[in-house]
């Protein structure tokens, strides 16, 4: 404007906003705010017009979308690097496998205790868990069992054929029967921990308890203290029993259930009534009566492999069930009279890797042992993940010396390791019909098979018995018949007999070679050579006749 100032600029235009930026020729701008105003020229030509509002709102939501752009690919990054080092740390080789099959609940995610472990140096171990209510099986002689996981999905249930299994979970507990299942595991020949044949040994209580009977008879009974007990096959046999109070444990649980405290005959009449009238078979309706202990606490020992531990549990509720309500839990010093119970328990049964026994302690100080339990106890204690890991160590080891690499077919490797030391033998391949494999370990080399008589089998093992060294099949047996000939004859003429065994040795090369190289010209030559030499032995035997 004329009457302005002269170094003023002209108004911003409407809507235009001043540039924060410093206008060239300016002071440089310091630590503080901005405040000073530049009184220079305009901006020059050729530079861009000074954004307005709108574009630097703009401008600062594309920062904000970059930033979390580079936040989020940073993100997916890290995710990324950790499930490729998760997959550095496990991968997962279809091709050279080994399928572990553990048995038990969902509470316990076992693959992750096998994480990372090999077999033979580059042999995965592939971890299928179910438990027993969710797979069907069907077992083979030769091929093993073939297990199906069936948990309610409508896609059709996967099939395995496990190299070894892990049972945690109890086979039978009250109504819930699962024996057949370890029936047709046994009938494939799959190993296990604890083995097959331990655990269906402890699917009747009574049974074990046998067998510890057995064990406090052998050591005596202040060395192997058990408690007192009493075994009826039904419950209308137990109406006679009179010390009370008493314990009832009728049937085959786990946990305390089907346990009750009687304290008179009146509640023993009403739990064998009870029991009558359940409808339960006579195979599944046993119990046994013991006397009650008015127990301190009890105490849990447990071996896995070679880890020894004990716990002591003491009720805080009250309650005669220490296993129910409220209990403390402590670790105890394991003493040599501990270990060697849990040894001679572990003895039984062919052998236990993982097993149990639990004791109770009255309030006198005495100690009886009332129960043993096989690789399916529950853990306790802080130290659970310590024991899981002991047990996969365990599984591990044992799957390293029964478990053979893919050059061995399944059934061989379960038949192998079934005998428990037996060297593995490598399947043969097919043998085409007519002929025999090979011998192998240096034995005598096998009879050929005939097809045809006369010269059509020399032929066919000719070249044979020409590289062994043998002699060829019974149509070249006449040679030695002439040479035999000949040396009967020897007694009249020493020289004959000389060239019969030159001319029948002759014969016999002579048929070697026609059988040798059939269909090469050479073979006529020799053969009228043959002819010639049997003619001249012919006539120096019976020429004189």
């Amino acid at each position: 404007m004329p009457g302005g100032p002269p170094n003023i600029p002209p108004p911003p235009a409407p809507g235009s906003a001043v540039s924060p930026g410093p206008v060239p020729g300016s002071a440089p701008p310091t630590g503080g705010p901005e405040l000073s105003l530049s009184f220079g020229k305009g901006p020059q030509r050729g530079t861009s017009a000074p954004s307005s509002p709108a574009k630097s709102r703009e401008s600062l939501l594309q920062r904000v979308q970059s930033l979390t752009g580079a936040a989020r690919d940073q993100g997916a990054s890290i995710i990324g690097a950790a499930v490729s080092s998760a997959a550095r740390v496990q991968p997962f080789n279809k091709d050279k496998c080994f399928t572990l099959l553990v048995l038990d609940d969902q509470n316990t995610d076992w693959s992750k205790y096998f994480r990372g472990k090999r077999l033979h140096g580059d042999y995965d171990i592939r971890v299928e868990q179910a438990e027993f209510r969710e797979i069907s099986l069907t077992a083979n002689a030769d091929a093993g069992p073939l297990v199906s996981f069936n948990r309610g999905s409508s896609k059709q249930p996967k099939s395995y054929r496990p190299d070894f299994i892990l049972v945690r979970q109890a086979p039978r507990d009250g109504a819930k029967d699962y024996r057949s299942t370890l029936l047709g595991l046994k009938y494939g020949g799959v190993p296990s921990i604890n083995s097959l044949h331990s655990l269906y040994q402890f699917q009747d209580k009574p049974w074990v308890f046998a067998h510890l009977l057995q064990l406090q008879r052998r050591l005596g009974k202040e060395a192997f203290p058990l408690v007192e007990q009493t075994f009826f096959p039904n419950p209308r046999d137990m109406l006679a029993w009179q010390r009370f109070p008493c314990v009832l444990k009728a049937g085959h649980c786990y946990g305390g259930k089907a346990t009750a405290k009687l304290d008179n005959p009146g509640a023993l009449q009403d739990a064998a009534g009870l029991l009558c009238g359940t409808g339960l078979s006579d195979s599944t309706s046993y119990c046994s009566l013991e006397p009650y202990v008015d127990a301190k606490f009890d105490i849990h020992i447990q071996k896995i492999g070679t880890n020894y531990k004990a716990f002591m549990r003491k009720s805080i509720s009250g309650n005669w069930k220490t296993n129910q309500g409220s209990a403390m839990l402590e670790q105890i010093p394991m003493t040599e009279k501990y270990k060697a119970w849990i040894d001679e328990v572990s003895e039984l049964f062919g052998g236990m890797e993982v097993c149990g026994i639990a004791v109770i302690v009255s309030k006198e100080g005495k100690e009886f042992i009332i129960s043993a339990s096989d690789s399916t106890f529950p853990l306790m204690g802080d130290t659970q993940e310590e024991d899981r890991r002991h047990i996969a160590d365990l599984v591990v080891g044992r799957m390293q010396n029964v478990c053979r690499p893919s050059m061995m077919t399944k059934a061989t490797s379960r038949s192998s390791i079934s005998s428990r030391g037996g060297s593995p033998t490598e399947e043969m391949p097919p043998v085409p019909i007519g002929t025999r494999p090979a011998p192998v370990g240096g034995g005598p080399p096998p009879i050929p098979e005939r097809t045809t008589p006369g010269v059509g089998s020399i032929g066919r093992h000719g070249s044979i018995s020409s590289q062994s060294g043998e002699i060829p099949d019974q149509p070249t047996e006449k040679a030695p018949t002439l040479n035999s000939l000949g040396r009967r004859d020897s007694q009249a003429s020493q020289s004959s007999s000389v060239s019969g065994v030159s001319s029948a040795s002759a014969a016999r090369s002579g048929v070697s070679k026609v059988t040798t190289l059939p269909g090469q010209g050479t073979v006529a030559d020799e053969a009228e050579d043959t002819m010639k030499n049997l003619r001249k032995t012919f006539a120096g035997i019976f020429g004189d006749m």
